[in-house]
Protein backbone atom coordinates (compact mmCIF):
# COMPACT_ATOMS: atom_id res chain seq x y z
CA UNK A 1 0.00 0.00 0.00
CA UNK A 2 1.33 3.51 -1.03
CA UNK A 3 2.24 5.98 1.69
CA UNK A 4 0.69 8.46 0.08
CA UNK A 5 -3.45 6.63 0.36
CA UNK A 6 -5.51 8.94 2.15
CA UNK A 7 -2.93 12.06 1.89
CA UNK A 8 -3.78 15.44 1.16
CA UNK A 9 -0.99 17.19 -1.41
CA UNK A 10 -1.54 20.51 -2.79
CA UNK A 11 0.00 21.02 -6.22
CA UNK A 12 0.54 24.33 -7.94
CA UNK A 13 0.30 25.05 -11.62
CA UNK A 14 -1.34 21.62 -11.96
CA UNK A 15 -3.76 22.02 -14.64
CA UNK A 16 -1.23 21.05 -17.56
CA UNK A 17 2.13 19.75 -18.28
CA UNK A 18 4.06 18.99 -15.39
CA UNK A 19 1.38 20.05 -13.03
CA UNK A 20 -0.64 17.51 -14.30
CA UNK A 21 1.67 14.91 -14.89
CA UNK A 22 2.51 14.91 -11.27
CA UNK A 23 -1.50 15.27 -10.03
CA UNK A 24 -2.02 12.05 -11.64
CA UNK A 25 0.89 10.18 -10.29
CA UNK A 26 -0.07 11.07 -6.97
CA UNK A 27 -3.29 10.69 -7.22
CA UNK A 28 -2.82 6.93 -9.05
CA UNK A 29 -0.77 6.53 -5.55
CA UNK A 30 -3.90 6.88 -3.86
CA UNK A 31 -3.30 10.93 -2.80
CA UNK A 32 -6.40 13.63 -2.57
CA UNK A 33 -5.08 16.12 -4.86
CA UNK A 34 -5.99 19.79 -4.39
CA UNK A 35 -5.85 20.76 -8.42
CA UNK A 36 -4.45 24.60 -8.44
CA UNK A 37 -4.56 27.01 -11.27
CA UNK A 38 -4.90 30.48 -11.77
CA UNK A 39 -6.37 30.96 -15.74
CA UNK A 40 -6.66 27.42 -16.63
CA UNK A 41 -10.34 26.27 -15.49
CA UNK A 42 -10.86 24.26 -18.07
CA UNK A 43 -7.81 22.02 -18.32
CA UNK A 44 -7.62 22.32 -14.14
CA UNK A 45 -11.33 20.93 -13.99
CA UNK A 46 -10.43 17.59 -16.58
CA UNK A 47 -7.13 17.48 -14.47
CA UNK A 48 -9.50 17.40 -10.77
CA UNK A 49 -11.53 14.96 -12.03
CA UNK A 50 -9.11 12.34 -13.36
CA UNK A 51 -7.54 12.50 -10.41
CA UNK A 52 -11.19 12.39 -7.99
CA UNK A 53 -9.83 15.90 -6.64
CA UNK A 54 -10.81 19.62 -7.06
CA UNK A 55 -10.21 22.69 -8.50
CA UNK A 56 -8.99 26.02 -6.50
CA UNK A 57 -8.39 29.06 -8.39
CA UNK A 58 -5.47 32.04 -6.82
CA UNK A 59 -3.35 34.03 -8.63
CA UNK A 60 0.27 33.47 -6.90
CA UNK A 61 1.92 36.96 -7.45
CA UNK A 62 -0.68 37.62 -4.89
CA UNK A 63 0.20 36.69 -1.00
CA UNK A 64 -3.85 37.29 0.16
CA UNK A 65 -5.13 34.68 -2.62
CA UNK A 66 -1.95 32.55 -1.60
CA UNK A 67 -3.47 32.44 2.01
CA UNK A 68 -6.96 32.24 0.99
CA UNK A 69 -5.74 29.50 -1.54
CA UNK A 70 -4.62 27.08 1.79
CA UNK A 71 -7.37 28.27 3.86
CA UNK A 72 -9.97 26.52 1.43
CA UNK A 73 -7.62 23.94 1.41
CA UNK A 74 -7.49 23.01 4.65
CA UNK A 75 -11.53 23.97 5.18
CA UNK A 76 -12.22 21.55 2.30
CA UNK A 77 -9.98 18.30 3.19
CA UNK A 78 -9.25 19.27 6.88
CA UNK A 79 -5.68 18.82 6.58
CA UNK A 80 -2.29 19.09 4.38
CA UNK A 81 0.37 16.02 4.17
CA UNK A 82 2.06 17.35 1.11
CA UNK A 83 3.02 20.42 -1.28
CA UNK A 84 4.33 20.47 -4.58
CA UNK A 85 5.02 23.90 -5.64
CA UNK A 86 4.98 23.70 -9.62
CA UNK A 87 3.20 26.97 -10.61
CA UNK A 88 6.21 29.05 -12.83
CA UNK A 89 6.30 31.62 -15.31
CA UNK A 90 8.51 30.50 -17.93
CA UNK A 91 9.67 33.19 -20.52
CA UNK A 92 12.34 33.32 -23.36
CA UNK A 93 13.63 37.31 -22.98
CA UNK A 94 16.34 39.28 -24.50
CA UNK A 95 17.90 40.32 -21.47
CA UNK A 96 18.43 43.82 -22.50
CA UNK A 97 14.76 43.94 -23.61
CA UNK A 98 13.77 42.71 -19.76
CA UNK A 99 10.89 45.77 -18.75
CA UNK A 100 10.70 45.53 -14.65
CA UNK A 101 7.04 44.49 -14.97
CA UNK A 102 8.52 41.58 -16.64
CA UNK A 103 10.90 40.87 -13.90
CA UNK A 104 8.25 41.44 -11.59
CA UNK A 105 6.10 38.73 -12.42
CA UNK A 106 8.39 36.18 -13.13
CA UNK A 107 9.99 36.43 -9.46
CA UNK A 108 6.56 37.25 -7.71
CA UNK A 109 5.41 33.76 -8.94
CA UNK A 110 8.77 31.88 -9.26
CA UNK A 111 10.19 32.61 -6.05
CA UNK A 112 8.14 35.12 -3.64
CA UNK A 113 4.87 32.47 -4.28
CA UNK A 114 7.20 29.46 -3.50
CA UNK A 115 8.13 30.91 -0.23
CA UNK A 116 4.31 32.62 0.48
CA UNK A 117 2.85 28.73 -0.15
CA UNK A 118 5.71 26.77 1.64
CA UNK A 119 4.75 29.08 4.64
CA UNK A 120 1.08 28.69 4.54
CA UNK A 121 1.68 25.19 4.11
CA UNK A 122 3.96 24.90 6.96
CA UNK A 123 1.42 26.18 9.57
CA UNK A 124 -0.64 23.67 8.51
CA UNK A 125 1.81 20.42 8.57
CA UNK A 126 3.41 21.87 11.91
CA UNK A 127 0.07 21.53 13.50
CA UNK A 128 0.01 17.95 12.29
CA UNK A 129 3.43 17.37 12.99
CA UNK A 130 4.75 16.32 10.18
CA UNK A 131 4.48 17.53 6.16
CA UNK A 132 6.74 17.30 3.22
CA UNK A 133 7.36 20.17 0.04
CA UNK A 134 8.93 19.43 -3.28
CA UNK A 135 9.72 22.67 -5.06
CA UNK A 136 9.90 22.30 -8.44
CA UNK A 137 13.28 24.33 -10.02
CA UNK A 138 14.87 24.15 -12.85
CA UNK A 139 17.65 22.87 -14.52
CA UNK A 140 17.85 26.75 -15.05
CA UNK A 141 18.80 27.51 -11.83
CA UNK A 142 21.94 25.59 -11.84
CA UNK A 143 23.02 26.12 -15.50
CA UNK A 144 23.17 29.74 -17.20
CA UNK A 145 21.02 30.31 -19.98
CA UNK A 146 21.86 33.43 -22.16
CA UNK A 147 17.93 34.05 -23.18
CA UNK A 148 16.35 33.28 -20.10
CA UNK A 149 17.95 35.68 -17.39
CA UNK A 150 15.34 36.73 -15.34
CA UNK A 151 14.26 33.02 -15.34
CA UNK A 152 17.54 31.48 -13.98
CA UNK A 153 17.90 34.31 -11.87
CA UNK A 154 14.41 33.33 -10.04
CA UNK A 155 15.37 29.40 -10.37
CA UNK A 156 18.17 30.07 -8.35
CA UNK A 157 16.73 31.84 -5.80
CA UNK A 158 14.09 28.76 -5.37
CA UNK A 159 16.81 26.50 -4.75
CA UNK A 160 18.08 28.49 -2.55
CA UNK A 161 14.64 28.74 -0.10
CA UNK A 162 14.67 24.88 -0.46
CA UNK A 163 17.40 24.65 1.57
CA UNK A 164 17.09 27.75 3.59
CA UNK A 165 13.15 25.92 4.54
CA UNK A 166 14.82 22.81 5.18
CA UNK A 167 16.77 23.95 7.80
CA UNK A 168 13.90 26.38 9.35
CA UNK A 169 11.62 23.68 9.07
CA UNK A 170 13.18 21.09 10.31
CA UNK A 171 11.97 18.14 11.96
CA UNK A 172 8.55 18.58 11.08
CA UNK A 173 8.20 19.34 8.19
CA UNK A 174 11.13 18.34 4.96
CA UNK A 175 12.00 20.19 1.93
CA UNK A 176 13.22 19.09 -0.81
CA UNK A 177 13.19 20.74 -5.12
CA UNK A 178 13.35 19.06 -8.16
CA UNK A 179 15.09 20.63 -10.83
CA UNK A 180 13.76 19.54 -14.46
CA UNK A 181 16.13 19.62 -17.73
CA UNK A 182 14.55 20.20 -20.74
CA UNK A 183 10.85 18.64 -20.49
CA UNK A 184 8.93 18.50 -23.59
CA UNK A 185 5.17 18.44 -24.42
CA UNK A 186 5.02 18.35 -28.38
CA UNK A 187 5.47 21.90 -28.50
CA UNK A 188 8.08 23.63 -31.26
CA UNK A 189 11.73 23.75 -29.18
CA UNK A 190 13.63 27.14 -29.82
CA UNK A 191 17.22 26.19 -31.06
CA UNK A 192 18.99 26.91 -28.44
CA UNK A 193 16.95 24.36 -25.97
CA UNK A 194 17.13 21.84 -29.03
CA UNK A 195 20.81 21.99 -28.79
CA UNK A 196 20.19 21.24 -25.14
CA UNK A 197 18.81 17.69 -26.24
CA UNK A 198 21.58 17.16 -28.19
CA UNK A 199 23.97 17.11 -25.25
CA UNK A 200 21.79 15.42 -23.23
CA UNK A 201 24.16 12.11 -22.11
CA UNK A 202 21.11 10.13 -22.43
CA UNK A 203 19.95 11.86 -25.95
CA UNK A 204 16.89 12.74 -25.51
CA UNK A 205 14.15 15.00 -23.66
CA UNK A 206 12.40 14.17 -20.51
CA UNK A 207 8.62 13.64 -20.14
CA UNK A 208 6.09 14.92 -17.72
CA UNK A 209 5.84 12.03 -15.91
CA UNK A 210 9.75 11.61 -15.29
CA UNK A 211 9.56 14.68 -13.16
CA UNK A 212 6.00 13.29 -11.66
CA UNK A 213 7.98 9.71 -10.47
CA UNK A 214 10.70 11.74 -8.40
CA UNK A 215 8.29 14.00 -6.72
CA UNK A 216 6.41 11.17 -5.82
CA UNK A 217 9.43 9.61 -4.53
CA UNK A 218 10.28 12.52 -2.30
CA UNK A 219 6.91 12.32 -0.83
CA UNK A 220 6.19 9.18 -0.01
CA UNK A 221 9.97 7.69 0.33
CA UNK A 222 12.09 8.11 3.41
CA UNK A 223 12.01 10.99 5.67
CA UNK A 224 15.11 11.77 6.63
CA UNK A 225 16.03 13.17 3.02
CA UNK A 226 15.99 16.94 3.40
CA UNK A 227 16.73 20.22 1.68
CA UNK A 228 18.10 17.97 -1.53
CA UNK A 229 18.09 19.37 -5.06
CA UNK A 230 17.50 16.28 -7.51
CA UNK A 231 18.51 16.87 -11.41
CA UNK A 232 15.81 15.14 -13.70
CA UNK A 233 18.02 15.97 -16.59
CA UNK A 234 19.08 12.75 -18.28
CA UNK A 235 22.73 14.24 -17.14
CA UNK A 236 22.87 17.55 -18.50
CA UNK A 237 23.78 18.82 -15.49
CA UNK A 238 26.77 17.26 -15.65
CA UNK A 239 28.33 18.59 -19.13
Amino acid sequence: MSALRNRVIAVTGAAKRIGRSIAVELANRGASVAVHYHESRREAVDTAKECSGQAFRANLASVDQIRHLFEEIRSTYGRLDGLVNNAAVFRRTDPLKVTESDWDLIHDVNVKAVFFCCQQAAKIMKRQGRGRIVNITSLGGIRPWAKHVPYCASKAGAIMLTRSLAKALAPYVSVNAVAPGVIHFGDDLPPDIAHLVRITPQRRHGTGEDVARVVRMLLEGPSFVTGQIIAVDGGLSLK
